[in-house]
């Protein structure tokens, strides 16, 4: 079997084997398995999570030898809760499960495998082939995104890409709501957490409809500003970007300039030991929304949290340094939280994946551990980006040998004139 043969069967515009006519299927079958194998350990560096057996789709539906256990005693009645489980599960997933993943798959005119690719960017756990798991809106959410390929609209690699987005946040978003949902449940009627997951079940039903409209507006809302990022550059950004290098904007290594703020609680690690699970929930709770709100109502995007450090980013320097000089102050004033130290780099980035990568996420992470409790600190290049703007005070700091970057100057960052951020 040639290597073009080997692209073409793992690919999104591969057909199922056993529709192609005049295929032998038990050859098909076992070609197939060989490719699921060999593709695993080609494509792991792209974060799929792919099947590494010989053949990985039969050993989904066998069984492991052994005794088999004794059937449950029917009881004869179901209860209530499982009931009210399997009218939501009909709702959401837009009627019963009664196809199986082969026949999904041929539905799309796809090889398992293919299909396979696709459910497991969404983060679907692995399925035997005699499972009936599937509803016909698996099959519509399949044949969409294999019709943008087919359509030239999208590349395969494209698909993949975007259909994980779409899982690892949907997932995220999903766990967040329900975690939400039950501990306004606890605090509200003062029954258990085990009492308010269960109890959730029979009020999801009312809400489901406003969660699904209000994540439909947003999705919209946040496209929109991503495609203003794309066509209004801000011209204090572009000018910043240009400082200290030759060229223009189209040749460096390094596409996006962005300003990169970590906020870092001061002593977390000692005060989480020494809380319970209610109390540590709230700071964390608190510390994100905290973050959340300044730095939307500062212009930027919060990339991400990590227990207890929030990255972030900004389109110009300014914009940035509003950010961490409100993130800074908010946390010194909070009665509840602790201090924090902020820093923050105007410099290029990569963006993948949701996340941003590169040497200026490095050197504002480096810098965030050199910053003193309740106190900004920015490197030369940025200080020299913001020396002329009123609304800043710079003080220059002692040299500091940094691993990975080497001598550096940090500058603490102070504020000058003018009131701010102002929260609402």
């Amino acid at each position: 079997m040639s290597a073009e043969n080997v692209h073409h069967e793992t690919g999104l515009l591969a057909e199922d084997p056993s529709h192609v006519e005049g295929t032998d299927v038990e050859a098909a079958t076992l070609e197939a398995a060989v490719l699921d194998s060999a593709y695993a350990d080609a494509d792991t560096d792209a974060g799929t999570d792919f099947d590494t057996d010989a053949d990985a789709d039969s050993a989904d539906s066998v069984p492991v030898a052994g005794p088999e256990p004794a059937p449950a005693p029917s009881t004869g009645t179901i209860s209530a809760e499982r009931i009210a489980v399997k009218a939501l599960e009909h709702r959401l997933l837009g009627g019963d499960r009664k196809l199986r993943r082969r026949e999904v798959a041929a539905g799309a005119g796809l090889s398992l495998l293919s299909a396979r690719k696709l459910w497991r960017a969404l983060g679907f756990p692995n399925l035997g082939d005699e499972d009936v798991a599937f509803t016909e809106r698996d099959q519509s959410a399949l044949n969409t995104i294999v019709g943008q390929v087919r359509s030239g609209k999208l590349t395969e690699e494209a698909a993949i890409s975007v259909t994980r987005a779409i899982g690892q946040m949907t997932d995220r978003m999903v766990v967040w709501q329900i975690e939400a949902l039950v501990e306004d449940m606890v605090h509200q009627q003062g029954v258990p957490d085990s009492v308010a997951r269960k109890r959730l079940v029979n009020e999801l039903p009312s809400l489901v409809d406003a969660l699904e409209e209000m994540l439909l507006y947003s999705w919209r809302r946040q496209l929109n500003a991503g495609i203003q990022r794309l066509a209004v550059r801000a011209e204090a950004g572009l000018q910043s970007s240009e400082e200290g290098r030759e060229g223009d904007e189209d040749d460096t290594p390094l596409p996006l300039a962005r300003a990169v703020g970590f906020a870092d609680l001061v002593s977390y690690t000692s005060l989480s030991r020494r809380m319970n699970e209610k109390t540590l929930a709230q700071l964390v709770q608190r510390f994100e929304n905290k973050c959340a709100e300044i730095i939307s109502v500062g212009g930027g995007r919060l990339v991400k949290t990590v227990g207890d450090e929030v990255l972030y980013i900004a389109e110009t320097p300014a914009a940035g340094a509003e950010i961490s000089l409100a993130l800074c102050q908010a946390f010194t004033e909070d009665e509840i939280l602790p201090q924090a130290r902020v820093a923050m780099v105007w410099g290029r980035i990569l963006s993948r994946l949701g996340d941003i990568y590169g040497p200026t996420v490095n050197l504002a992470a480096r810098l965030t551990a050199l910053a003193d409790p309740g106190t900004v600190l920015v490197d030369s290049m940025t200080a020299a980006a913001l020396e002329q703007d009123e609304r800043f005070v710079l003080l220059p700091r002692p040299a500091e040998d940094v691993r990975g970057f080497g001598e550096i100057h940090p500058v603490q960052l102070q504020r000058g004139s003018g009131r701010g951020l102002v929260l609402d």
